[in-house]
């Protein structure tokens, strides 16, 4: 997504957790800066925005793409894992969001990857579909709230796509998947959907990236 985005003439600032790979990483984009952040600490998530927004002098847009996995019915997966999961994918791109908000002008635009999980949860991934259709459910209501200010919300809700996600969950193992989609489509499809103001991408049957203006 940083490549199609960077292509397009975007400024960009790259954040992770791992400071070793997020160096890598960056080394194929000379010039940008990089942030850090723990997604168990809310606080480093508020402060990757405020200090990536400090080094390219504001901020038009705040992208995550990040997340966390597990497999097992309800029994197996213990609360531990249930909270992980909550952590990472819910409640750590919020950290990112809130400290956006406060700083975001008129006609920028947070986006977040939530996945087909969000709106039709799977078995065998209760708690990994819980945790997306939380952070879901919270763009949703945050949308309304920041219309008045100008600012977008825009979720990115593919289906399965071949990111090798799948084969590093924290717990269990993945069950057979259908091949999954091509992971560089849909960061084509969400340039488009940032450019042009949509507030959803979404995988339609035959598993391509569909770009709506308004979300369901």
């Amino acid at each position: 997504m940083t490549a199609e985005l960077v292509a397009r003439g975007a400024c960009a600032a790259l954040a992770g957790r791992d400071p070793s790979q997020l160096a890598r990483t960056a080394q194929a984009y000379p010039g940008v800066p990089t942030v850090l952040f723990d997604a168990y600490d809310p606080g480093s998530c508020a402060r990757a925005v405020t200090d990536a927004s400090a080094f390219l002098g504001g901020l038009d847009a705040v992208v995550v793409a990040f997340g966390s996995v597990a497999f097992g019915t309800a029994g197996e997966v213990g609360d531990e894992v249930a909270e992980h999961l909550m952590a990472v994918n819910h409640l750590a791109p919020v950290a990112f969001f809130r400290a956006a908000l406060g700083i975001l002008k008129p006609g920028s635009v947070i986006a977040a990857v939530t996945g087909v999980v969000a709106e039709r949860p799977q078995p065998g991934m209760a708690d990994y579909s819980a945790s997306k259709a939380a952070l879901s459910a919270w763009l949703a209501a945050v949308r309304r709230e920041v219309r008045g200010a100008g600012v977008r919300v825009l979720e990115i809700r593919p289906g399965h796509l071949e990111t090798g996600f799948a084969a590093r969950p924290v717990a269990g193992t993945a069950p057979p998947l259908p091949s999954g989609g091509d992971p560089r489509e849909v960061a084509v499809a969400v340039a488009d959907a940032l450019a042009a103001g949509s507030t959803l991408l979404r995988s339609d049957a035959a598993g391509l990236a569909v770009v709506e203006r308004r979300a369901r």
